[in-house]
């Protein structure tokens, strides 16, 4: 009988590698993303909003002990804050429902440390209503951030027992607020601590089943965002929509975030200085969106619950200089890319899309006169992976043809900023792809012909 079973046991083994032996290694541009992955890029902009006990305490970092009492702001107004957000080209908003200090926005049938234990509204206000119904009222994604880390809870010390808690407050979340456009979980104060991700984001997907997570890359292995690696805002670096964990490899694009108020997520009193100038955010935006990454603007309402006047006019002026400076494409003036196939990447439609020929291919457009720009914006179609690994944008100057600018990767949207030129002639030169690559959109803009006023 044992060596029937020793036989048996050999035979499944071999089977198995057998099976396996010819399964293809992954490759990076074989990697393609999901549906609800590609429509939540083409978002750009979200905003996180951050707003606790710690909004009325004056600081960052909640330890666990503030009373509920604490939390009575007078004016809440979730429509102002959602219209602030959609005024900046914001296209989903994220609510912080739970900050590290375990203190809950809602009223959670498992905690009595939430809303439903402070004065405000005498206890009967659930924030996280307020916002996702003001969300979606204003055409606008809602998400959810609910921290792992509690620093109240007296579960926490038990991994199991707390975990189950934590996995209920995420369902009474993912059930009653309407449709989720992201669900962020965060590191902080996670170290050495292992959680069932695993099981919660299979609870999150039973009544959200295309909610994206968001994760550090660390934190979270089989998350469908990834962060970008600080808080400024920035991508630092070529920025490829695949990431490898160690020959794990999972189409993860990158959330960047930053707040408005340098270093502070939540509000402060005399704080003015800290206002990101429009300047700042344009930088910004073009390092983030213009990487092919998103950008997550943490606001933060005040004490009154209402979202400064100050902050709100800089959104405001954020919005409309970015429709000055992105309003007049000159590309879809080019002369030659009509009723063409190229024509698909010049007519300010991103649904549209240019095939280009295999591994090397040009689009390049002709003008009737000479324009003049200082900044080049590529789209890249995303739905069969990331293909494009090498470019340049050229003019041609002087009988040849000038590098505007040279990188690697494309992504989502890329906008190359150089110094101004005027020209007839322009192309994009796809030095490298991996197969057929998709186009877009190439667009051109003349930025600084830009007349918006540069608030500091």
């Amino acid at each position: 009988m044992r060596s029937r079973n020793l036989l048996a046991a050999w035979l499944n083994l071999s089977l198995l590698f057998a099976a396996t032996a010819y399964l293809p290694a992954q490759s990076f541009p074989e990697i393609k993303p999901g549906p609800a992955q590609l429509e939540w890029q083409d978002l750009e902009i979200g905003v996180i909003f951050h707003f606790s006990t710690n909004t009325f305490l004056n600081r960052e970092w909640g330890d666990g002990t503030a009373s509920p009492s604490v939390f009575n702001p007078a004016h809440v107004d979730t429509d102002q804050w959602m219209a602030a957000a959609k005024a900046a080209g914001a296209k989903y908003a994220v609510l912080v429902a739970k900050h590290h200090d375990g203190f809950a926005l809602f009223p959670s049938a498992h905690t009595d440390y939430s809303v439903k234990s402070s004065p405000w509204l005498n206890g009967k206000g659930d924030l996280v209503r307020l916002a996702s119904d003001s969300a979606h009222k204003a055409g606008l994604g809602f998400g959810i951030y609910l921290s792992p880390w509690d620093r109240h809870d007296s579960r926490y010390p038990d991994p199991k027992a707390y975990d189950r808690y934590y996995l209920s407050q995420l369902t009474e979340l993912a059930s009653h607020y309407g449709p989720l456009t992201e669900f962020w979980l965060d590191g902080a104060g996670s170290e050495g601590r292992t959680y069932d991700f695993d099981k919660i984001v299979q609870e999150l997907r039973t009544y959200q089943p295309n909610t994206l997570v968001f994760a550090d890359v660390a934190l979270y292995k089989n998350a469908d965002i990834r962060w970008v690696g600080s808080e400024s805002g920035t991508v630092p670096y070529e920025n490829w929509n695949v990431i490898d964990r160690t020959g794990y490899l999972r189409w993860r694009p990158v959330e960047a975030d930053t707040p408005l108020r340098k270093l502070h997520w939540f509000w402060h009193p005399n704080d003015e200085s800290s206002l990101l100038s429009v300047e700042e955010l344009l930088d910004i935006y073009t390092k983030t969106v213009g990487r092919g990454a998103q950008l997550m603007l943490g606001l933060a309402p005040d004490n009154t619950g209402r979202m400064p006047e100050a902050d709100v006019a800089r959104l405001h002026e954020f919005g409309e200089a970015l429709k000055q400076i992105y309003s007049d494409n000159l590309a879809v003036k080019a002369l030659h890319t009509s009723n063409t196939p190229a024509s698909a990447a010049t007519d300010n439609d991103p649904s549209t899309f240019w095939s280009a020929p295999e591994r090397h291919a040009t689009l390049e457009l002709h003008f009737d006169k000479p324009v003049t720009f200082d900044r080049s914006v590529t789209m890249e179609w995303l739905n069969d992976g990331q293909r494009v690994q090498e470019y340049s944008v050229e003019a041609w100057q002087n009988g040849a043809w000038k590098t505007l600018t040279h990188a690697y990767a494309i992504g989502h949207k890329k906008i190359d900023l150089f110094p101004s030129v005027t020209t007839q002639r322009v192309r994009l030169n796809l030095l490298s792809t991996v197969g057929s690559a998709g186009v877009r959109e190439f667009q051109l803009y003349n930025g600084a012909r830009s007349d918006t006023p540069r608030a500091r």
